[in-house]
């Protein structure tokens, strides 16, 4: 667990040893680090927005990596992802999370309801900033029997944003002197904003039992 918070928070210092290590597959690496994160159940711990924020910060350096090609390729790992995503929900249902296992927690399907609640289809856009609410958004929706065309559109838009913005943001801000110091603080902050859609409306409803 401690080496996982590590590289977490260190992702531009493992990143640029992994690129060292696996050259030009650093980008399939990542793909399938993007596509798992996205379309497996089983592993909504995986990172996304600081992994696509420390990516975008490494298209800056000298012998770097190619914004284009982690833009493309990054986005069509989310929409695979998701895809898959779907099918497993819309095949698998609800039974997997009987057992409310230690990775189909009910916990997480029912934040996930929460944001369908509030944001309608929309979610799969607004989940896509989520963590872990992202991973069981389109899994939801496989369960909820959404039109496939409808999820599609959302799917896409959604991935093209999501992936845009944190790679952009990590290629343009990335290298700044201040943000090279204090990369961890960064990262953190990038993860505690990117968990507030689902920390709000868990603290609220706390707030209302407790009323």
């Amino acid at each position: 667990m401690e080496m996982a918070i590590d590289i977490i928070l260190h992702l531009d210092q493992y990143l640029v040893e992994w690129m060292n290590l696996f050259g030009p597959w650093i980008y399939v690496i990542m793909f399938m680090v993007i596509f798992c994160e996205t379309g497996l159940v089983i592993t909504p711990f995986l990172p996304g927005d600081s992994l696509l924020f420390a990516l975008g910060a490494l298209t800056t350096v000298e012998n770097g990596l190619n914004l284009w090609v982690l833009l493309i390729s990054l986005t069509i790992a989310g929409i695979i992802g998701d895809t898959v995503n779907y099918h497993i929900g819309k095949y698998l249902g609800p039974k997997v999370f009987e057992t409310n296992s230690r990775f189909f927690k009910k916990e997480y399907l029912e934040q996930t309801h929460a944001f369908y609640e509030k944001w309608g289809a929309f979610t799969i856009i607004a989940a896509r900033f989520a963590p872990i609410v992202r991973t069981f958004a389109p899994f939801v929706a496989g369960i909820g029997s959404m039109s496939y065309k409808k999820f599609l559109v959302y799917n896409v838009v959604g991935a093209i944003a999501w992936v845009f913005i944190f790679v952009l943001a990590g290629h343009f801000f990335g290298n700044l002197p201040a943000v090279k110091r204090n990369f961890h603080i960064v990262i953190f902050g990038v993860i505690f904003v990117s968990i507030l859609p689902m920390l709000i409306p868990l603290i609220k409803s706390k707030m209302a039992k407790k009323a």
